[in-house]
């Protein structure tokens, strides 16, 4: 792990995908077939839009992941490249790359279908992946690869003093072994009613409540509440990604300042189509928390 500093050296451990979003006035009931009013087809996956926050947010970020050998794949790296993440531990699998169908409805709501493609090939990690997550401030991870990977991850860097982040999403039966590396866990307020007793184990636990803002829990037991700016929303999807990427880009800072960054860019992230594209630079943030921040007085508690 490296000594404290301005810029935080962030490992990104996930998936890589394009979505396919169609935008629809209403999403439609079992059976039911509706118009769609425009389609997009937008790079995200939730590893690839929290490295893609993070380092929008401030941080240096290595993503760690995989592409397929199809046409997707050359844009899925240029996103990422594109958006200043290093990309040097982005491997190629035979076969398709992971793609997500994703409906938006008029209230920037969505729902999602992830096909893993390349992800679920992410079954082992080389000595560079290790070298890069031991190097490390934080490792960031979530639950769109393979379960043992993440384990062997989170491991990896509890050995070398590297902070580890774990979304668990989509929530999934994970192994003690794994709670047990877990610094700091980040989950709606869904996953949380599901995770239950299991995150009584993770020492610092961030609840997202979406336009209500979100939740923090600390070791000693102690709480803060951080409200969410008021945005006009146009499309949720990524939301969470580009508040758990900011917050990893803003952790060294303390729960506090770090939870109100991450739910400044949250919000911001609802305001454009799409999930990589939606997500905010530090620039945006920090204009956003310019007139914010000054008016929430008491409200973080």
């Amino acid at each position: 792990m490296t000594a404290d500093r301005d810029v935080p050296a962030i490992a990104v451990l996930g998936s890589i995908n394009m979505d396919l979003v169609t935008t629809t006035e209403r999403r439609p009931q079992p059976g039911e077939t509706v118009l769609g009013t425009g389609f997009a087809m937008v790079p995200g996956g939730k590893g690839a839009n929290q490295a893609i926050a993070a380092r929008r947010a401030g941080a240096d970020v290595t993503f760690v992941g995989a592409v397929g050998d199809d046409v997707f794949a050359p844009e899925l790296r240029r996103v990422l490249t594109d958006s200043g993440v290093r990309v040097d531990r982005l491997r190629v699998i035979a076969g398709p790359s992971g793609i997500a169908t994703i409906v938006v409805d008029t209230g920037g709501e969505n729902s999602i279908i992830v096909a893993g493609g390349a992800n679920a090939g992410l079954t082992e990690l080389t000595a560079a992946d290790l070298a890069v997550i031991a190097a490390a401030d934080i490792l960031v991870c979530q639950l769109e690869i393979p379960i043992d990977t993440v384990a062997a991850a989170a491991a990896h860097a509890r050995s070398h003093r590297t902070t580890v982040l774990l979304n668990p999403s989509p929530v999934a039966d994970l192994p003690a072994e794994l709670w047990a590396d877990v610094d700091v866990a980040v989950v709606n307020s869904g996953e949380a009613d599901e995770l239950g007793a299991a995150l009584t184990r993770v020492p610092h636990v961030i609840t997202t409540r979406g336009a209500a803002g979100a939740d923090y829990r600390g070791p000693d037991g102690r709480g803060l509440s951080c409200p969410s700016p008021r945005v006009r929303v146009v499309d949720t999807t990524g939301a969470g990604d580009s508040f758990t990427g900011a917050l990893a880009a803003a952790w060294q800072r303390g729960p506090e300042a770090a939870l109100t960054w991450a739910c400044a860019a949250g919000a911001l992230a609802t305001t454009r189509l799409g999930a990589s594209a939606s997500i905010p630079t530090a620039a945006a943030i920090d204009a956003m928390l310019a007139d914010w921040a000054p008016r929430l007085g008491s409200d973080i508690r």
